[in-house]
């Protein structure tokens, strides 16, 4: 298969900088968004830290456990970069990152924390990756329903992300099963803050151009009430010859 991808990163509409970072590699095949730990110190050298180093370790043909390792080098180098300025104490960031394979027709989604993958194929939009986060964690265990979690106040503590010094963050894997037509959005969450799954795939249908679709949700992010940073990349696969 081949693609197409388009990616926008923005500050919102209330906090005083992006702590978000993008990775846009389409001639690899290799996708990521990142968020820099809201209101910690050093949260945007966190977030650029890990999409340099998955840019940096991730060369052509990445299985699973090869990119696995990447992202725990990602977490070691943020401990580093804390070790070596004891001011950025406390940095960390989420991990979303995609590989596409044209080689089996499959796309390989490797994440940490609350940024999420989506499979978006016309009309539906199904989410791929689970939040690392404590509401998530409720919902899970029969203790919350999914839009009392939305709004939950504790929705944004995360269990996991890359830089948290209390062990190995919690990484998830998923092989998943793509075809010509599908759109794969990574995003992370100052986007799905301000707008359900259906407002996405709403936005999706509206807008086949992967440039323009990006910058239709941020601005109805940011419309929203752009609450947080906003960062979104968009991969759209098509059958070979297209």
């Amino acid at each position: 298969m081949n693609l197409v991808s388009a990616g926008l990163s923005d500050r919102g509409r209330v906090r005083p900088r992006n702590e978000d970072a993008l990775l846009l590699r389409p001639e690899r095949g290799l996708f990521a968004v990142a968020d820099g730990m809201g209101g910690h110190v050093g949260g945007d050298i966190a977030s650029r830290v890990a999409v340099d180093v998955l840019d940096e370790l991730g060369p052509d043909g990445l299985d699973a456990e090869q990119l696995r390792s990447i992202f725990l080098a990602a977490h070691g180098a943020i401990l580093r970069a804390v070790s070596a300025d004891p001011t950025l104490s406390g940095m960390g960031t989420t991990m979303t990152a995609l590989r596409v394979r044209p080689e089996n027709d499959g796309c390989l989604i490797i994440h940490t924390g609350d940024s999420r993958a989506y499979r978006f194929r016309d009309p539906q939009l199904h989410q791929l990756t689970r939040d690392h986060t404590w509401v998530q964690d409720q919902v899970d265990a029969g203790l919350l329903q999914p839009e009392q979690a939305r709004a939950h106040p504790y929705s944004s503590v995360l269990t996991s992300a890359l830089g948290i010094v209390n062990g190995e963050p919690e990484i998830q894997v998923v092989d998943v099963p793509c075809d010509a037509g599908d759109t794969i959005l990574l995003c992370t969450d100052g986007l799905t803050a301000g707008l359900a799954d259906q407002d996405i795939a709403r936005l999706l249908s509206r807008e086949p151009d992967m440039d323009a679709a990006a910058r239709a949700l941020i601005a109805a992010a940011n419309d929203a009430g752009g609450s947080d940073n906003i960062t979104v990349a968009l991969v759209r696969l098509l059958a070979s010859g297209q």
